[in-house]
């Protein structure tokens, strides 16, 4: 059997540490911890994250995909 394992998926209810708006963007911090951004922060506080952060989750892609139709 093969795994595949993904990144978490960021949800509705993950919100902009900044502004509260739907997170886009998952930093996980070398220290420790992490921020959630919306596209527009991840892009402005961009340089400054590359410096601390152990990984980056980006799904700012999905602001231009189709939705997916939700299974009852």
């Amino acid at each position: 059997m093969n795994l595949t394992l993904e990144a978490p998926r960021l949800t509705a209810h993950d919100r902009c540490d900044r502004c509260g708006a739907q997170a886009y963007v998952k930093v996980l911090l070398e220290a420790g911890g992490e921020l959630m951004f919306c596209a527009h922060h991840a892009r402005a506080h961009q340089d400054a994250l590359q410096g601390v952060a152990s990984e980056v989750i980006d799904e700012t892609e999905r602001l231009h995909a189709k939705p997916v139709p939700v299974e009852d």
